[in-house]
């Protein structure tokens, strides 16, 4: 197995070429457990949210974490059973779960609006850690979705109005319409009737921790009957 430095030396040529081979594709890998960070269930606590806000709190002071709010939010077509998965940005957490906000026209909004369930993946490579959640989903409340709205930068606003999220457009289309909605909106802009927030309440909480020769850390917290929290370690 190439070590961390290595496989580094080793990708910097391949930047240049036009094709990757499959062994090429099939020897990238790295080996964990650099950073010494481990995960045990002694310091996982009874509950998942105190653990992720930790690790969050990680995540934003580490320096090469661009957005460590980016997350993979996956969904089914309930008609065809066909996931779907695409990155968004988690905009809150607390006890009642995770917070992003949508156009409720897009495909994901759909998809969610069928199914009511979710899945969400954090991944932050140098601290070599990931988060897993999956639950049920709801809209937020309107004047939650008011209040995150007016926080926005108004060309972020504007940006709301102007795009038809999942439907086919065109660069030009876009640009117009982005023109025609900043004439039309003063100082305030208006919260759109099709754009809001979700919540994800989560029913499974992995974390998982990068350690050496693939064995790694994975600790699962499972909602219990009384709804309080069950906690097991699985196997990497």
């Amino acid at each position: 197995m190439l070590s961390r430095a290595a496989l580094l030396a080793r990708r910097a040529p391949l930047r240049s070429r036009r094709a990757l081979s499959d062994k090429v594709v099939a020897d990238m890998r790295l080996d964990h457990g650099a950073g010494g960070l481990r995960l045990d269930e002694a310091d996982a606590g009874a509950a998942p949210l105190p653990l992720f806000r930790r690790w969050f709190a990680d995540a934003v002071a580490h320096p090469d974490i661009v957005e460590a709010n980016a997350m993979a939010l996956a969904t089914v077509d309930a008609a065809t059973l066909q996931p779907s998965c695409r990155v968004v940005l988690l905009k809150g957490f607390d006890d009642a779960g995770f917070t992003w906000f949508t156009n409720y026209a897009s495909r994901k909004a759909a998809e969610l609006e069928n199914t009511k369930k979710a899945a969400l993946t954090f991944w932050w490579p140098p601290l070599e850690r990931s988060v897993r959640v999956e639950g049920a989903v709801e809209k937020v409340a309107p004047d939650e979705t008011a209040a995150y709205f007016a926080s926005r930068p108004r060309a972020s606003q504007i940006g709301a109005w102007a795009s038809r999220q999942s439907a086919p457009t065109t660069a030009e289309a876009l640009v117009a319409r982005e023109k025609e909605l900043d004439a039309r909106f003063g100082d305030s802009v208006p919260v759109p009737d099709f754009w809001g927030g979700y919540r994800l309440a989560p029913e499974r909480v992995e974390f998982w921790q990068g350690r050496a020769s693939r064995l790694h850390d994975r600790v699962l917290f499972s909602r219990a009957g009384d709804g309080g929290w069950t906690r097991e370690r699985l196997a990497p």
